[in-house]
Protein backbone atom coordinates (compact mmCIF):
# COMPACT_ATOMS: atom_id res chain seq x y z
CA UNK A 1 0.00 0.00 0.00
CA UNK A 2 2.96 2.34 1.20
CA UNK A 3 4.25 1.89 -2.26
CA UNK A 4 1.21 2.65 -4.22
CA UNK A 5 1.38 5.69 -2.36
CA UNK A 6 4.41 6.37 -3.47
CA UNK A 7 3.48 5.92 -6.44
CA UNK A 8 0.71 7.84 -7.05
CA UNK A 9 2.90 11.20 -5.00
CA UNK A 10 5.28 10.48 -7.86
CA UNK A 11 3.11 10.66 -10.79
CA UNK A 12 1.02 13.91 -9.19
CA UNK A 13 4.33 15.94 -8.66
CA UNK A 14 5.63 15.36 -12.19
CA UNK A 15 2.54 16.01 -13.71
CA UNK A 16 1.91 19.07 -11.74
CA UNK A 17 5.65 20.14 -11.90
CA UNK A 18 5.73 19.90 -16.10
CA UNK A 19 2.07 21.02 -16.37
CA UNK A 20 2.19 23.89 -13.56
CA UNK A 21 -1.48 24.88 -13.19
CA UNK A 22 -0.99 28.35 -11.15
CA UNK A 23 1.76 29.82 -13.14
CA UNK A 24 -1.23 28.80 -16.00
CA UNK A 25 -3.44 30.65 -14.42
CA UNK A 26 -1.62 33.79 -15.34
CA UNK A 27 -2.14 33.00 -18.88
CA UNK A 28 -5.90 31.73 -18.70
CA UNK A 29 -6.29 35.01 -16.91
CA UNK A 30 -4.52 36.95 -20.26
CA UNK A 31 -6.77 35.20 -22.88
CA UNK A 32 -10.25 35.27 -21.19
CA UNK A 33 -9.94 37.29 -18.45
CA UNK A 34 -12.15 39.60 -19.86
CA UNK A 35 -15.02 37.77 -20.95
CA UNK A 36 -17.81 37.17 -18.34
CA UNK A 37 -18.05 34.49 -15.61
CA UNK A 38 -19.92 32.19 -17.31
CA UNK A 39 -18.09 31.82 -20.80
CA UNK A 40 -14.86 31.33 -18.70
CA UNK A 41 -16.07 28.34 -17.05
CA UNK A 42 -16.76 27.23 -20.66
CA UNK A 43 -13.99 27.93 -21.86
CA UNK A 44 -11.50 26.18 -19.06
CA UNK A 45 -14.34 23.74 -19.12
CA UNK A 46 -13.71 22.70 -23.01
CA UNK A 47 -9.80 22.75 -22.25
CA UNK A 48 -9.59 20.64 -19.74
CA UNK A 49 -11.82 17.94 -21.28
CA UNK A 50 -9.71 19.04 -24.19
CA UNK A 51 -6.56 18.23 -22.47
CA UNK A 52 -7.57 15.00 -20.39
CA UNK A 53 -8.68 13.42 -23.99
CA UNK A 54 -5.16 14.18 -25.41
CA UNK A 55 -3.12 13.11 -22.81
CA UNK A 56 -5.56 9.85 -22.31
CA UNK A 57 -5.57 9.66 -25.99
CA UNK A 58 -0.88 9.24 -25.73
CA UNK A 59 -1.31 7.36 -22.54
CA UNK A 60 -2.92 4.30 -24.41
CA UNK A 61 -1.87 5.08 -28.17
CA UNK A 62 0.99 6.95 -27.65
CA UNK A 63 3.56 4.27 -28.49
CA UNK A 64 1.62 2.42 -31.18
CA UNK A 65 1.49 6.08 -32.89
CA UNK A 66 4.90 6.92 -32.57
CA UNK A 67 5.86 3.68 -34.01
CA UNK A 68 3.35 3.63 -36.89
CA UNK A 69 5.10 7.57 -37.81
CA UNK A 70 8.68 6.58 -37.01
CA UNK A 71 9.03 8.74 -34.10
CA UNK A 72 11.22 8.58 -30.88
CA UNK A 73 10.69 9.46 -27.82
CA UNK A 74 14.59 11.09 -27.75
CA UNK A 75 12.82 13.07 -30.96
CA UNK A 76 9.48 14.09 -28.72
CA UNK A 77 12.11 15.19 -26.20
CA UNK A 78 14.09 17.14 -28.33
CA UNK A 79 11.43 18.63 -30.13
CA UNK A 80 9.77 19.50 -26.98
CA UNK A 81 12.68 20.37 -24.94
CA UNK A 82 13.15 23.24 -27.34
CA UNK A 83 9.72 24.29 -27.59
CA UNK A 84 9.78 24.55 -23.84
CA UNK A 85 13.05 26.66 -23.64
CA UNK A 86 11.76 29.53 -26.35
CA UNK A 87 8.39 29.61 -24.01
CA UNK A 88 10.67 30.03 -20.87
CA UNK A 89 12.88 32.62 -22.68
CA UNK A 90 9.82 35.17 -23.81
CA UNK A 91 8.60 34.67 -20.13
CA UNK A 92 12.26 35.28 -18.24
CA UNK A 93 12.44 38.51 -20.71
CA UNK A 94 8.94 39.19 -19.16
CA UNK A 95 7.08 38.54 -22.70
CA UNK A 96 4.35 36.28 -23.72
CA UNK A 97 5.62 33.66 -25.86
CA UNK A 98 4.07 33.38 -29.47
CA UNK A 99 3.24 29.99 -29.11
CA UNK A 100 0.88 30.52 -25.92
CA UNK A 101 -1.14 33.57 -27.75
CA UNK A 102 -4.08 32.88 -30.20
CA UNK A 103 -5.12 35.13 -33.48
CA UNK A 104 -8.71 35.30 -32.83
CA UNK A 105 -10.12 35.48 -29.35
CA UNK A 106 -13.61 33.32 -29.98
CA UNK A 107 -14.10 30.75 -26.96
CA UNK A 108 -13.50 27.70 -29.39
CA UNK A 109 -10.36 28.91 -30.33
CA UNK A 110 -8.68 29.88 -26.80
CA UNK A 111 -10.06 26.33 -25.47
CA UNK A 112 -8.19 24.16 -28.27
CA UNK A 113 -5.28 26.49 -28.48
CA UNK A 114 -3.03 27.41 -26.57
CA UNK A 115 -5.03 26.59 -23.91
CA UNK A 116 -5.30 22.87 -24.15
CA UNK A 117 -2.28 22.76 -26.69
CA UNK A 118 0.25 23.02 -26.34
CA UNK A 119 -0.22 24.93 -22.87
CA UNK A 120 -1.93 22.44 -20.85
CA UNK A 121 -1.39 19.14 -23.42
CA UNK A 122 2.46 20.11 -24.65
CA UNK A 123 5.12 18.11 -25.44
CA UNK A 124 6.73 17.68 -22.11
CA UNK A 125 3.09 16.49 -20.26
CA UNK A 126 2.25 13.69 -23.32
CA UNK A 127 6.04 12.49 -22.68
CA UNK A 128 5.36 12.27 -18.60
CA UNK A 129 2.39 10.47 -19.19
CA UNK A 130 3.78 7.91 -21.79
CA UNK A 131 6.48 7.34 -19.31
CA UNK A 132 4.36 6.85 -16.38
CA UNK A 133 1.54 4.45 -18.10
CA UNK A 134 4.03 2.52 -19.90
CA UNK A 135 5.62 1.16 -16.89
CA UNK A 136 2.94 -0.54 -15.32
CA UNK A 137 0.73 -1.86 -18.03
CA UNK A 138 -2.94 -1.36 -17.66
CA UNK A 139 -2.95 -0.73 -13.62
CA UNK A 140 -0.39 1.89 -14.93
CA UNK A 141 -2.35 3.40 -17.18
CA UNK A 142 -5.53 3.79 -14.90
CA UNK A 143 -3.17 5.27 -12.29
CA UNK A 144 -1.75 7.45 -14.24
CA UNK A 145 -4.95 8.99 -15.65
CA UNK A 146 -6.68 8.84 -12.22
CA UNK A 147 -3.80 11.32 -10.77
CA UNK A 148 -4.03 13.60 -14.40
CA UNK A 149 -7.97 13.55 -13.74
CA UNK A 150 -7.34 15.31 -10.12
CA UNK A 151 -4.65 17.70 -11.37
CA UNK A 152 -6.72 18.83 -14.56
CA UNK A 153 -9.98 19.45 -11.66
CA UNK A 154 -6.88 21.51 -9.70
CA UNK A 155 -6.08 23.24 -12.26
CA UNK A 156 -9.81 23.94 -13.58
CA UNK A 157 -10.53 25.64 -10.36
CA UNK A 158 -7.57 27.69 -10.28
CA UNK A 159 -8.56 29.26 -13.92
CA UNK A 160 -12.26 29.97 -12.59
CA UNK A 161 -10.78 31.55 -9.61
CA UNK A 162 -7.95 32.75 -11.76
CA UNK A 163 -8.88 36.89 -11.01
CA UNK A 164 -8.84 36.38 -7.27
CA UNK A 165 -5.67 34.13 -7.55
CA UNK A 166 -4.15 36.96 -9.28
CA UNK A 167 -5.60 40.07 -7.64
CA UNK A 168 -3.51 38.37 -4.14
CA UNK A 169 -0.66 37.79 -6.22
CA UNK A 170 -0.62 41.17 -7.43
CA UNK A 171 1.25 43.00 -10.72
CA UNK A 172 4.39 42.45 -8.94
CA UNK A 173 4.12 39.50 -7.83
CA UNK A 174 2.61 38.31 -11.07
CA UNK A 175 5.40 39.92 -13.24
CA UNK A 176 8.23 37.83 -10.52
CA UNK A 177 6.47 34.74 -10.75
CA UNK A 178 6.66 35.10 -14.83
CA UNK A 179 9.92 35.63 -14.46
CA UNK A 180 10.85 32.57 -12.46
CA UNK A 181 8.42 30.24 -14.10
CA UNK A 182 10.19 31.36 -17.32
CA UNK A 183 13.44 30.61 -15.52
CA UNK A 184 12.13 27.63 -14.35
CA UNK A 185 10.84 26.02 -17.95
CA UNK A 186 13.68 27.13 -19.34
CA UNK A 187 15.82 24.71 -17.30
CA UNK A 188 13.45 22.33 -18.01
CA UNK A 189 13.40 22.60 -21.30
CA UNK A 190 17.52 22.41 -21.66
CA UNK A 191 17.02 19.36 -19.57
CA UNK A 192 14.84 17.87 -22.28
CA UNK A 193 17.39 18.74 -25.13
CA UNK A 194 20.04 17.13 -23.21
CA UNK A 195 18.28 13.95 -22.46
CA UNK A 196 16.76 13.79 -25.64
CA UNK A 197 20.42 14.40 -27.33
CA UNK A 198 22.00 11.81 -24.92
CA UNK A 199 19.58 9.07 -25.44
CA UNK A 200 20.15 9.42 -29.39
CA UNK A 201 24.04 9.27 -28.88
CA UNK A 202 23.92 6.33 -26.66
CA UNK A 203 21.64 4.62 -29.46
CA UNK A 204 24.01 5.29 -32.22
CA UNK A 205 26.52 4.18 -30.00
Amino acid sequence: MNDLYTQVITVFLGFFAIMNPIANTAAFAGLAGDKPKAEQIKIAAKALIITFIVILSFALLGKAIFHLFGITISALRITGGILVFLVGYHMLNGHGSKLHSAENNDEADIAVSPLAVPLLAGPGTIATAMNYSSSGGLTGILLTMSVFAVLCIITFLCFIFSSRILSVIGKSGLSIVTRLMGLILAVIGMQMLIVGITEVITTIN
